[in-house]
């Protein structure tokens, strides 16, 4: 469903302090925002697998694999490449938006002493959202020490922020007052980092051994366990749709970006 945006009166204007607001829940921005990369990443996969098969499956043992690599799949063909970065960069404004977001809210949870936690998780989220932009326009193909860089600090940050977050979470949101909402995140950002550090350490496996063994389809392998460590990435952001599930976001001309509902 399309984002319904709604021109606010007066009462939003006493709301917002300002004469017209645009307005749009956070769950339908949540959706739109986080199904650019997951139709972006699938679209480049399929169509490498039907346009470019030998190619992006190819490697230097020669043997047969029926999956392309990350790398392969979004940044070594056109059109591929334009779609995801396209994807990635049409995101990421709402996702820096988002961490901003995340950091007040931390904030408002975390008793005094800790609220260093909250400032911490917010650079983390930027740091990986940045990498991201990184490795996405700095492909292995055009500058590949640029692209490696982006890519190490994209996989130890985004790793790092998701155990932040949880350390956060359990330390405040964890008991009987939670909601039916606060559950669910909480549940599904456990779930979802379990996954994401399961499939980094079979992609390493499975890495290293195609590189010592050669053996057909294990580098397909790798890359399945790749496509697992992106789309666990994504789902743990998405858990955002529970944390603000009853926020609403407001945007006006002449102050910017306001969060209400929180």
């Amino acid at each position: 469903m399309l984002p319904q945006y709604e021109l606010i009166g007066s009462s939003a204007s006493e709301l917002t302090g300002a004469r017209s607001t645009f307005r749009i829940r956070f769950g339908r921005l949540a959706v739109i925002t986080v199904m650019f990369p997951v139709l972006g990443f699938l679209f480049c996969v399929v169509w490498s697998l039907l346009y470019n098969f030998d190619q992006a499956n190819s490697t230097h043992c020669m043997v047969y694999n029926f999956l392309p690599s990350l790398s392969a799949a979004i940044g070594n063909y056109q059109p591929q490449r334009f779609v995801w970065q396209f994807s990635v960069l049409i995101h990421a404004l709402p996702r820096y938006a988002i961490a901003f977001l995340y950091k007040d809210f931390h904030v408002g949870l975390l008793r005094k002493r800790r609220k260093e936690l909250a400032y911490v998780a917010c650079f983390l989220n930027i740091t990986e959202l940045s990498s991201l932009v990184g490795l996405t326009m700095w492909t292995s193909v055009s500058n590949y020490e640029v692209h490696k860089f982006c890519f190490s600090t994209f996989v130890i940050v985004s790793m790092l922020y998701m155990v932040v977050l949880i350390v956060i979470n359990r330390a405040t949101r964890e008991g009987d007052m939670m909601t039916a909402s606060e559950r669910k995140s909480i549940k599904f950002k456990k779930r979802l980092f379990l996954a994401n550090l399961l499939s980094i350490l079979l992609a390493v496996y499975f890495f290293v051994r195609h590189n010592t063994y050669c053996e057909p389809g294990v580098y397909s392998l790798f890359a399945l366990s790749e496509y697992v460590f992106v789309y666990s990435n994504i789902g743990f952001h998405m858990t955002a749709y529970w944390d603000f599930i009853n926020a609403n976001l407001y945007f006006d001309w002449r102050t910017g970006i306001h969060f209400s509902g929180i």
